[in-house]
């Protein structure tokens, strides 16, 4: 037992290979092969991969070209997000019928919170294999889960039996599972983090244990404190089943740089075209604008301009962006470009719908993991 910690029983579902195993699933003739969803070509950057083609090394945010070279004989399938996002619908249909404290995270994974759950079932580890089932039987496809105290184990503990399959962190084993886990598999450390705490001999989570507080305060800054409390199984994040929307963007990326503000502002027109549709959807309005320019070097830039009234239109978004577009001389030709609208409407006027307090486990609830 962690004591003074709040349990509760909380599943991370995460669908396999999900954009991969949709195309697979709508085109059979895909089934078993190495494929990519994304593009191939030069500028092209992998979205998801199958199992068969991360044999070879292929993975998301990869480029193009490189996937091409680790897999020869890597398929290459445009993405389509409406598909995505219709399956991803009856999913969460599913998630709804055991709980309705969800918190999706994107549309392959989720959190729920079934301590108190619709079907009076008490194993959460039960519960997840039902869900995992009533998904491959609904849709056709698999999903993996894990299951512990809290968001941050069950985040770790859904990849440990991927794919299909799933791993249950019961409360008396936590300290256990996260003591021996190498510190790459601890969700939040990055690739950064990492190599700055093999700099200071952490390469478990026993050496992060072992570590003090005041060590991980100087040596990482604010995240030192959650460093410390998440080796001693204490997350206290609860699923939150409203997540609002802080901003909206779209952006593309250009087979051929563009040194020309004229032909940007062809661009930028059908990207503002695509913010305003999204934000017509969502019934969304906001103030603060924001261009993403990205430079054939790949260095990022950002400018943004805030607003004393919400807008909408793409009118109003290109008026904006073109006095953006100007504000300083480009330093080089352009690969990418995107529009970005934050400070939204709905952040002043909704609040996250909070579920019940944590209780502190009982016995029972223990016991039936």
């Amino acid at each position: 037992m962690i004591e003074g910690v709040p349990y509760r029983k909380i599943i991370h579902v995460d669908m396999d290979a999900f954009y991969a195993s949709v195309e697979q699933l709508d085109n059979p003739e895909l089934l078993g092969k190495p494929i990519a969803v994304g593009g191939g070509g030069p500028r092209g950057v992998v979205s998801a991969a199958s199992y068969e083609a991360r044999k070879f090394g292929v993975r998301s945010a990869m480029s193009g070209v490189l996937a091409r070279k680790r897999c020869p004989d890597l398929i290459f399938v445009r993405p389509r997000f409406d598909r995505y996002k219709e399956i991803s619908g009856q999913i969460r249909k599913i998630f709804h019928e055991y709980t309705d404290l969800v918190e999706p995270l994107s549309l392959d994974e989720a959190y729920l919170d079934v301590t108190h759950n619709k079907i009076g079932n008490p194993s959460a580890t039960l519960i997840a294999r039902d869900i995992r089932a009533m998904i491959r039987e609904k849709t056709g496809l698999n999903a993996s889960a894990g299951i512990s105290i809290n968001k941050f184990v069950a985040k770790i503990a859904s990849d440990i039996n991927k794919p299909n399959g799933q791993k249950t962190v019961p409360p008396e084993e936590v300290i256990e599972f996260l003591e021996q886990l190498d510190i790459k598999k601890f969700y939040g450390v990055g690739k950064v983090t990492r190599e700055k705490m093999y700099l200071h001999g952490i390469y478990t989570g026993n050496d992060l244990k072992s570590k003090s507080l005041s060590f991980l305060e100087e040596k990482f800054g604010k995240s030192g404190r959650f460093y410390y409390d998440i080796v001693r199984g204490i997350h206290k994040s609860q699923v939150k089943p409203s997540r609002i929307q802080k901003s909206l963007a779209a952006e593309r990326t250009f087979n051929e740089n563009i040194s020309s503000e004229i032909f940007m502002l062809e661009r930028l027109e059908g990207i503002a075209q695509e913010v305003e549709r999204r934000l017509k959807k969502n019934n969304l309005a906001g103030k603060t604008v924001t261009l993403k320019i990205k430079y054939s070097d790949f260095t990022l830039q950002t400018r943004s301009k805030t607003l004393p009234l919400f807008i909408s239109s793409k009118e109003l978004l290109m008026e904006n962006v073109k006095d953006l577009l100007y504000q300083e001389k480009m330093k080089d030709s352009v690969r990418l470009l995107g529009i970005s609208l934050s400070n939204l409407n709905n952040e002043d006027n909704r609040k996250e719908e909070q579920p019940p307090p944590d209780k502190t486990i009982d016995v029972q609830l223990k016991l039936d993991f």
